[in-house]
């Protein structure tokens, strides 16, 4: 009796643009937001915990660090989840924090292994 084989029909992922060059780990997202897979996040320098990472904040956050792996919500207390340190990622996809653009974080993202690139409609 020959095999038989079933497909499925995958989702284009939006946010992953090359999934081989992807490392993840997991990290803490600090208690009061509720983030979307996709956001640029800052490490707090006391805490060690992440946020959204804001342009104006002076506890270390504001410097973009890693990219959320999965939709979480932090909103009723610290959350352990899921982020990105090294891949190449779409920037129709990605969250920005207050004040960052994609030219202010780009340089420091690409020395940790995060790339960009804009995808075609």
């Amino acid at each position: 009796m020959p095999a038989s084989f079933a497909s499925t029909n995958l989702a284009v992922d939006k946010l992953i643009v090359d999934a081989s060059k992807l490392i993840t780990r997991q990290i803490t997202l600090i208690s009061g937001q509720n983030l979307t897979r996709g956001a640029v996040l800052g490490k707090i320098t006391a805490s060690s915990k992440y946020n959204l990472s804001l342009s104006a904040a002076g506890d270390g956050s504001q410097t973009p660090d890693l990219i959320l792996a999965e939709d979480t919500d932090a909103s009723g207390g610290d959350k352990v989840t899921i982020a990105y340190e090294a891949g190449s990622f779409n920037t129709n996809a990605l969250t920005l924090g207050s004040a960052h653009t994609l030219a202010s974080i780009q340089e420091g993202l690409r020395a940790k292994g995060i790339h960009f690139h804009t995808a075609q409609a």
